[in-house]
C-alpha cells in the first residue's frame, strides 16, 4: 500500500475508535472486539510508517 493510502486507513481507523467510544457511552455496542482490532491495526499502520521513514532516511545518509 502506498503511503497516501495507509494514511487513510489510519484515519479510518481511529474514526472506528471513536463510534465505539460513542456506542459505549450510549449502550448500544454492536462489537465488543472492534475496538481492539482498530488499535491493533492502528499500530500496525504507524509501524509501517515508520519503517518507511526510517529506510528513507537510512538511504540518503549513505
Amino acid at each position: 500500500m502506498s503511503n497516501d493510502a495507509l494514511a487513510k486507513l489510519l484515519v479510518e481507523r481511529r474514526d472506528d475508535i471513536v463510534n465505539f467510544r460513542l456506542q459505549l457511552a450510549t449502550g448500544v455496542v454492536e462489537n465488543c472486539r472492534r475496538a481492539r482490532e482498530a488499535r491493533r491495526d492502528i499500530a500496525r499502520i504507524k509501524t509501517i510508517i515508520k519503517e518507511r521513514e526510517m529506510l528513507a532516511t537510512k538511504g540518503t545518509s549513505e
